[in-house]
């Protein structure tokens, strides 16, 4: 974009003054089901402190109905996450502008790319603070190329006047420090979203054949071919063990995995296709280890909750993912990108006494108390909101 160009949009965005005070918080992502799965404890927390929290997606019916369950008010926010067409991400910058302006809200807590760009935007421009997460650098940082050097200056001048901006692995924080996205005053380290130990207590592993769970949108760049092309590989190795997997179809994402390939792992049974839940609890309670070859991640989810409910984990030795296994002490990591390497790393692992196993789970629990309570990442987000908005 044109430097002129970029003036004359933003010009239109000139401040308008410190919003009048409000005990309202928006927290904004590009799907309602971001936000029921990763972020309820800190809306709950946001709440219990006195405040009101927002929050703000694409509408979805399910999300909408657990949120209002737990009193948390909803805004619906149309956002095409793959779009690039320049008119419709304009359209998107000041449709959230509008709604902050209506809201006039304390802060606002941006999650996922376009809500963290866009949202940033628009709140400065209002004079609302802004508390950012960068909680993954998604496709566009993955693979090099324009779309990156696009999305970096963009992210160079939303976060500008941000904050706090808020990293789930140091590698994260590194890159965005050494490109100059953010200032070293700005960028804090998290744990991730957190984990509620309490709710993702530790279950025994179950005995015999070993059962290996991935949980994951069915996403090219999660490693979901390199875990069924692992799993196919195995099978005359393995013929007692389970290959499962576990998440939803994406195919608005650029890297998703169609429903006909998906179709086709399932009938030729390479694995065992566990479809979608709200409630990952009993699928981790039974599988052996928790599986992810994921590219690139901030601090994933599903590995998370996989160690707070004390089983052993297999993941790819990238930024995100080796943050949570300590290779050969509560898992084994293998190298992305690699089918081969994460067959060994599996094979590996099926090959140790259920006596090792446990050990291994065990060193996973112990990890995710240690580091990874969701307590701390609601006192960091509190301690942010204090530092912008006088009590």
């Amino acid at each position: 974009m044109h430097s002129t160009s970029r003036s004359r949009i933003f010009s239109c965005l000139a401040p308008e003054g410190v919003p009048r005070r409000s005990r309202s918080i928006v927290l904004a992502a590009n799907s309602c089901w971001y936000i029921t799965n990763f972020r309820l404890g800190l809306a709950r927390a946001l709440r219990d402190a006195g405040y009101s929290p927002v929050a703000v997606a694409p509408p979805d019916p399910a999300g909408e109905a657990r949120l209002a369950e737990l009193g948390i008010e909803f805004e619906p926010l149309h956002v095409d996450r793959a779009g690039l067409n320049p008119i419709a991400e304009l359209g998107l910058l000041l449709r959230i502008r509008r709604l902050l302006k209506r809201l006039r809200p304390a802060a606002y807590l941006g999650f996922t790319v376009k809500p963290n760009i866009y949202g940033a935007l628009a709140a400065s421009s209002l004079g609302i603070p802004v508390v950012a997460n960068v909680s993954g650098l998604g496709t566009a940082f993955i693979r090099a190329g324009l779309l990156q050097r696009l999305v970096t200056a963009l992210y160079r001048i939303a976060f500008r006047s941000a904050a706090t901006v808020f990293f789930e692995n140091p590698d994260d924080q590194r890159l965005f420090l050494e490109r100059r996205i953010v200032r070293a005053g700005q960028a804090r380290l998290l744990p991730g979203a957190g984990i509620d130990l309490d709710r993702f207590a530790p279950t025994a592993l179950p005995s015999g054949a070993p059962i290996f769970l991935m949980i994951a949108r069915l996403l090219g760049d999660k490693g979901v071919r390199e875990f069924v092309e692992a799993a196919h590989s195995l099978r005359p190795q393995l013929p007692e063990a389970r290959f499962q997997l576990l998440g939803g179809v994406d195919e608005g994402n650029r890297t998703a995995v169609s429903r006909v390939e998906l179709q086709g792992w399932i009938e030729a049974g390479v694995i065992e296709y566990l479809g979608e839940t709200s409630d990952v609890r009993p699928s981790i309670a039974g599988a052996s280890a928790i599986v992810l070859p994921s590219y690139r991640e901030g601090l994933p989810r599903s590995l998370l909750e996989g160690a707070a409910m004390g089983r052993p984990l297999i993941a790819t030795d990238v930024p995100g993912c080796r943050e949570l296994v300590d290779d050969g002490v509560n898992g084994f990591l293998c190298a992305a990108r690699d089918s081969r390497s994460l067959a060994q790393a599996m094979k590996r692992f099926a090959a140790l006494p259920e006596g090792e196993r446990a050990a291994m789970g065990a060193a996973s629990r112990r990890k995710a108390e240690e580091r990874f309570d969701e307590g701390i990442v609601v006192d960091a987000y509190l301690d942010a909101l204090a530092r912008v908005r006088p009590n």
